[in-house]
């Protein structure tokens, strides 16, 4: 499997991103069912909080030191793109 990473990043609304990769794939991934299963996330049940993330060098984080692997970010966006498809 090749390296993924974010290449840009746009807050949408509530707890939503859209996200773009580095091999082309885009779309809107969202976090709010993410964001209940670890206690580093428990900041990003503000939405104000949740909106002021930046992109590092892969992936897009908080200043609490949470993020997504990309990898599982690139995933939920393949997975919407495709339940679209059908």
């Amino acid at each position: 499997m090749d390296l993924i990473w974010i290449t840009k990043a746009d807050y949408v609304s509530d707890f939503k991103i859209s996200l773009t990769f580095n091999n082309g794939t885009s779309g809107i991934v969202e976090l709010s069912k993410k964001i209940e299963k670890l206690p580093i996330y428990k900041p990003l049940k503000n939405k104000n909080y949740f909106k002021n993330f930046k992109l590092n060098a892969w992936t897009i984080e908080w200043e609490n030191g949470a993020d997504f692997a990309p990898e599982s970010l690139h995933e939920l966006i393949e997975q919407e793109n495709k339940a679209k498809s059908q």
